[in-house]
């Protein structure tokens, strides 16, 4: 391999490197989590407890209750979503 060539090698790797790098986008180390679920109320009756929350951008509504085990111990929470009209 001549000189030349190994030259035009080197410049097409380089320039292959700065063409992916202009186009490949910033990089992002973070994502939009914010939470958006606005509170609405809760109420509570024996052994049971529910939570209201809206969300306003997609009309939704989810309803989360509480699930007594085994003992009178908090089991699991169960929650429903609904879309507001």
């Amino acid at each position: 391999m001549t000189r030349t060539r190994a030259t035009w090698i080197v410049l097409a790797a380089a320039a292959a490197v700065l063409a992916g790098l202009a186009l490949s986008g910033p990089a992002r180390s973070q994502i939009n989590a914010s939470p958006s679920w606005v509170p609405m109320g809760v109420s509570a009756s024996g052994s049971s407890s529910t939570a209201w929350f809206h969300e306003p951008a997609s009309r939704q509504a989810v309803a989360c209750r509480t699930v007594e085990g085994a003992g009178g111990s908090l089991s699991a929470v169960q929650c429903v979503v609904g879309k507001l009209p």
